[in-house]
């Protein structure tokens, strides 16, 4: 028998295995352990006297029942909740009928050797160049079993399991990226090729470039969240939950003025065909990108490079994370990492002590 309180929510919880049956469950009228231990005493003579008929079964629930619980908690929980509730459903195809209890580490560790298996692209030849098969990715696998280790802490919550199988899965290492952002030259080139059927995308990128806005909270930007006599924007539907404000510079109110001469709906960027907002420039982006010769930028990149712009003009880190939005200030330092001249001449020094010893063996040289 053990009697435990859980850290995060306070509730105190006993489980214990009485006449061959395990029993678990949340304590809610407890306040301290002494209360925990007076209400199971109360709950085992119960038990014993036949006065309670309780048929808990940890475990045995299956894991399908869980996903339907674990999709509505996604739904009114997560902002971007499709694709939690995707994984979800993955899930489902491998352990549906499975009992809980019967989900074992070992089974969570077989899974991530075979994700990683998993072929997105075929080998392929570019240029003559051979391009290897490309992989699901070790971030993609740890987000996926950060979903699962999620489901089964609802499952524990609900008094259906008692352990989490995924409490000791190691998450895989993650691969370190360079971060990509657009140079100048890269940007001129895009510009130019923003015409005709494509024109429509090009004072959308400009925006991205002067307000470090996500792609999501620019294309369902909605005239009312504009102040043109403050100068800012306000953005209250974000990734974190919390609204923020946008300051507006000379270039995006030239955007926004012309943008507002052609309005036609309630949304700042529309399409004149639907007369509603543009649901994704994942094809149009790529495709401006292909024309101007720039490879492997993705419309988020657009954002990183205002935040490294920002920082390269030596604005504090504290505004910048304030502008972009993060919670944490390590995320803003992981999108700004400028070159200042400061650091050129930092390490320029190093050039300069090496050629002076250059110089001294040199000289050391000619003299004897």
């Amino acid at each position: 028998m053990s009697i435990y309180q859980d850290k995060k929510s306070g509730k105190w919880y006993f489980e214990a295995m009485i006449r061959g049956k395990r029993y678990h469950r949340a304590i809610s009228e407890a306040v301290t352990k002494k209360d925990a231990e007076i209400y199971f005493n109360a709950f085992k003579t119960d038990l014993l006297r036949g006065k309670l008929d309780l048929v808990e079964n940890i475990g045995c629930k299956l894991f399908k029942e869980l996903v339907k619980v674990y999709v509505e908690y996604s739904k009114t929980n997560h902002r971007s909740y499709k694709t939690n509730v995707a994984k979800a459903y993955k899930f489902e195809k491998i352990w549906g009928n499975k009992q809980l209890k019967d989900i074992s580490p070992m089974d969570i560790e077989k899974y991530k050797i075979s994700r990683k298996k998993e072929i997105i692209s075929k080998e392929k030849i570019v240029n003559g160049e051979k391009i290897p098969p490309k992989t699901i990715s070790n971030t993609t696998i740890n987000r996926d079993i950060e979903v699962l280790r999620k489901m089964f802490n609802i499952a524990i919550e609900n008094g259906w399991l008692v352990k989490n199988p995924c409490a000791n899965i190691k998450k895989l290492r993650q691969e370190n990226k360079i971060e990509r952002y657009l140079s100048p030259d890269e940007e001129i080139n895009l510009m130019n090729v923003c015409k005709g059927r494509f024109e429509y995308i090009k004072p959308i990128i400009k925006f991205a470039l002067n307000t470090g806005m996500r792609k999501e909270e620019i294309l369902s930007l909605k005239w009312r969240c504009i102040d043109f006599e403050e100068n800012k924007i306000t953005l209250l539907d974000t990734k974190n939950g919390s609204k923020r404000f946008v300051p507006i510079n000379s270039d995006t109110m030239e955007i926004l003025k012309e943008a507002r001469k052609n309005k036609i709906c309630d949304y700042v960027f529309a399409n004149p065909i639907t007369q509603n907002r543009y649901s994704d420039l994942k094809g149009s982006f790529r495709a401006v990108c292909k024309l101007a010769g720039i490879k492997n930028l993705r419309f988020h990149d657009l954002r990183h490079t205002a935040a490294t712009r920002m920082a390269n003009n030596s604005v504090n880190i504290i505004v910048v994370q304030n502008i972009l939005g993060h919670k944490d200030i390590k995320t803003t330092m992981r999108y700004a990492h400028p070159i200042t001249e400061q650091n050129l001449k930092a390490v320029e020094t190093l050039s300069n002590y090496a050629e002076r010893n250059r110089m001294i063996i040199k000289y050391k040289q000619n003299k004897f």
